[in-house]
């Protein structure tokens, strides 16, 4: 694992290696799922559980599987090094896919 991305959050490693702009439409406040990765088992046990309001999000998630976790609440550390982050092949994002935001 590069030096520099030891402590970042997962979320940023991704859009400058995968250059995912649908990624992180909520800019890690925890208010949508498109940032969805899926972990390998050994990795998704190693982190702490995600939090009630995670698991909110990630019910939203496009192809949601037992070990989806939100990149934007995986901070990368050096234990990581070698391990695969999955991208799901879609993504839900409500303000992308047509949802049109009420005044108040």
């Amino acid at each position: 694992m590069h030096a520099m991305w030891i402590w970042k959050v997962c979320l940023e490693v991704i859009l400058l290696v995968a250059d995912t702009l649908s990624s992180g439409a909520c800019e890690c406040s925890l208010a949508c799922s498109t940032c969805h990765l899926i972990l390998e088992e050994p990795l998704y046990d190693s982190l702490p559980e995600p939090s009630d309001k995670e698991n909110d999000m990630l019910d939203l998630a496009f192809g949601l599987t037992p070990t989806s976790r939100l990149g934007c609440q995986v901070v990368l550390t050096e234990e990581m090094a070698g391990a695969t982050f999955k991208i799901p092949a879609a993504t839900r994002n409500m303000y992308v896919d047509g949802h049109v935001p009420k005044p108040h």
